[in-house]
Formats: structure tokens, sequence, C-alpha cells
């Protein structure tokens, strides 16, 4: 089973946990994207149950036609939200890109090897709880396109530069063992992702309660459908089933690919209650069920 970073056991109470991740700008604000690069980079060590502890800038910068304040006010985005993170930077390498900025980072954590979050083992009974809303695919194509309210680039941009790391502890706190980010490949996808790594497991997913950002209904019925989504429900389609209830534009937020996404958790029904509350307690305001583990779906997932 794959999960969201590589780890390697260095003895039997402790491993190391590394991913790397890195895109092209999806804000106007250069402080803005560092941020939301480094906390989208911080989100697999912290899907893993894992603590980040040092980071590696990764940079590509048109140097002969942007100045290099843009690329200070990047670095600075990333520096300040590695250390709200409690991570030290410890170096990187720069390259000269001809076209466009790209930036990320490597990050390394350490975790217990019995403590780790995994993709994998979803139980029939067991409610999956999402983190943050969605639609940032859609939100970031009308952006490009000149589309979007200042209010509305806002909430979403400082949703993405939200780290995941106080529901990640949360979930540890409750006893979770399975966890994966939503990012990509859509809530379809990294759902999908799950299931595989779980036996005799699928999943129905109530529509009805997932959270959207502002305006994300509205462009999705426009058609404004970032090309990422459109490839991941091509991908998806076959193993995803919708009832005839919901419209077109909805079907689309399930395949919508997000950058910086939430926590996916999979807790047993009875603690459900408890860790929402505690979710919503430390500021995770987003966090709510979007829907349940099945024994007759095998393989597939279900929105109703």
């Amino acid at each position: 089973m794959e999960d969201d970073a590589a780890v390697y056991k260095l003895r039997e109470d402790l491993a190391i946990v590394v991913s790397v991740d890195y895109f092209n700008p999806i804000v106007r604000e250069a402080y803005l994207y560092g941020q939301i690069a480094a906390a989208n980079a911080l989100s697999d060590i912290y899907a893993m149950g894992a603590k980040p502890i040092i980071a590696l800038n990764i940079v590509c910068f048109p140097a002969a036609s942007m100045g290099l304040d843009v690329l200070e006010d990047v670095l600075r985005g990333s520096s300040d939200k590695l250390r709200e993170a409690g991570v030290l930077l410890v170096g990187g390498h720069t390259v000269i890109d001809p076209k466009e900025v790209k930036y990320g980072l490597s990050v390394t954590g350490i975790v217990h090897p019995e403590k780790m979050l995994r993709k994998g083992g979803l139980k029939v009974g067991d409610k999956l709880i999402l983190t943050k809303a969605l639609g940032t695919g859609i939100i970031n194509n009308a952006l490009k396109g000149g589309m979007l309210d200042k209010n509305t680039e806002s909430q979403v941009a400082q949703s993405m530069a939200t780290l995941n790391k106080k529901a990640s502890e949360i979930a540890l706190e409750a006893g979770i063992r399975t966890c994966t980010d939503v990012t990509g490949f859509g809530l379809a996808g990294h759902l999908l992702e799950m299931i595989k790594g779980s036996e005799d497991a699928g999943v129905e997913i109530d529509s009805s309660s997932l959270h959207l950002f502002p305006k994300v209904e509205d462009f999705a019925k426009t058609g404004l459908i970032p090309p990422g989504s459109q490839r991941n429900r091509k991908f998806y389609q076959d193993k995803v089933s919708f009832s005839k209830a919901i419209p077109e534009w909805k079907q689309w937020i399930m395949f919508d690919a997000q950058t910086s996404g939430g926590l996916i958790l999979s807790a047993p029904a009875q603690t459900t209650g408890s860790l929402l509350r505690r979710l919503h307690e430390e500021g995770v305001e987003e966090a709510s069920v979007i829907g349940k583990v099945v024994g007759d779906r095998e393989g597939k997932i279900v929105i109703t």
C-alpha cells in the first residue's frame, strides 16, 4: 500500500517520514503563495501522524524576468509558516527557470512506527470526517480567469495556508489510525486510495454534508472545471456512482483537484461526536462527517 510519505524505520520506537512537493503560483500575493506551498508540503507529514522537524527549499525562479524581491516574499511566507509549525529550514536548492517561479519543500518528520496514520485500515461502520472545505481547484481556476472577488480569494487562500497540524495531533490523541489528506486527486481519488488499502471496504458519501467554499457552486454550474479535475473524473469515474438526484455541477466536486486540502479521518462511530467537538474547539471549524465505511460497496464510492 502506498502512503502519503516515505517511511524509514530507524529503531523500534522511531522512524523518519520524508515527502516533497512544489507547484506554480495559485494566488496573486508572493508571500501568501509561500505560505500555501509550505502548508501543502507539510500536509503529507501530518497525514502520516508524524512531527515535521526539518525542511529544504526547492526553488525554480525566472531571474531574467522577475525581481528578486518576489522570491524574497515567497521565501518569507514559507519561513513564517515553517516557524508556526516548529520546523527548522536547513537549506535547499535553486535553479533558473526561463518561464515562471515554482516553489515547494522537501520535509522530514519523525514518528513512532506503531502510531503512524495510514491510508489503509478502513473498518465497516466507521464514520469519515473531512477537516476542510472543498473547491480550491475550481476557485483557483476562476482566479486565473479574473472572475474571483477579493473576499472569496482571501477566504480560500487562508484555508490553503492553514496547517493540518492541529487536526493530525487531535486524531492521534483520539486513537485514530486511518487518515490521508485531500490534494491533487480530489476527494474521490483519495478516498479510493483509502479503500484500496483496506479489505472488503466501500464508502458512502452524503453530498449534502460536503462543505464548499463560497462561489464554488456558481463557478461549477458555469462549467469552470480545471483540467486536473477533468482528468481525475476520467480516471476515477468507473468506481464512483451518483444518486440520480445529484446535479452535474455537484458531481464535479468529488473530483476537484485540491491544493493544501484537509485531512480525511476514519473514526469509530461511537467516538465521532467527541472527536468533532474537540476539532471544533481547537479551531478546525470546517470538520464534519461526510459519510461512512460500508461493506456492501467493496472498492466503490457511492454518493447520495
